[in-house]
């Protein structure tokens, strides 16, 4: 399997570590994780394989139910030997590898895959659906979870407040566009912060390249926030909350 030399996210493992946690932050907590295990749809009594690719430190992993076996790829090698610390089935194993690269594990074996909060942060989306296509099985199901492609563009999207019409909107600037954007993990510590990559790309872009991939998008979802605003602001807050998701889930079946 190649592995990569040094990855953003292998800076970033530490912060990311903490911010995550044994159990997830708040988004995975609250609804991330319940949501696609919805989506996957995993039999209750036939045994499942799972392929979580861009695993982190395998938080999806520690939510499975007890019959599904799993292996998580991450390039990071640091989050890998973080998913390793925490426990785990005799049936879930870790692997340091680039999920943008030919994979050695044997093909068309597993019957489910995951990409959860990471495709944002790949440059090569369309080689990561094709490595799902080859190791899964036919009609294989792939779960795409990402950071809104319209609504949550870094630095091309923003809360504007409409006093006259007493409401919050959402402002975008640019959309269709693709884009590569710094993102700094700790932005109060200005160029002493670790640095990631944010790749935008439109829903069109992604749903070209899972054709290609060979697989069909068989639904898609949009998750809101269930945070709610206290104080003079709520109303418009807990409005505009409700109206613009955080989050997009993406089926697909392999053909």
């Amino acid at each position: 399997m190649q592995k990569r030399s040094s990855t953003a996210w292998q800076a970033a493992s530490k912060w990311y570590n903490e911010s995550v946690g044994e159990q997830g932050h708040y988004y995975h907590q609250a609804f991330i994780i319940k949501n696609t295990l919805k989506l996957l749809q995993f039999s209750q009594t036939e045994p499942g394989y799972l392929l979580d690719l861009a695993c982190g430190q395998g938080v999806l992993s520690r939510h499975l139910p007890a019959h599904i076996s799993y292996i998580g790829v991450d390039a990071a090698a640091d989050l890998i030997k973080a998913a390793r610390r925490f426990k785990h089935p005799a049936s879930h194993e870790f692997i340091h590898g680039d999920v943008t690269q030919p994979l050695k594990l044997q093909k068309n074996l597993f019957t489910h895959a995951t990409l959860i909060l990471a495709l944002q942060n790949i440059e090569d989306a369309l080689s990561v659906f094709k490595n799902a296509t080859q190791l899964l099985v036919k009609e294989g199901l792939f779960v795409i979870v990402i950071n809104h492609p319209h609504f949550r563009i870094p630095r091309q999207s923003s809360w504007k407040i409409d006093e006259g019409n007493k409401i919050q909107y959402r402002r975008i600037d640019r959309y269709m566009s693709p884009m590569k954007i710094p993102i700094q993990t700790h932005p109060s510590q200005g160029e002493k912060s670790v640095q990631t990559w944010s790749f935008h790309h439109s829903l069109a872009d992604y749903s070209r390249w899972l054709f290609d991939a060979g697989f069909s998008i068989e639904l898609i979802e949009e998750w809101c926030s269930d945070k709610t605003s206290e104080g003079k602001m709520a109303k418009m807050e807990n409005r505009s909350r409700e109206e613009f998701p955080l989050f997009m889930a993406i089926v697909a079946q392999k053909k």
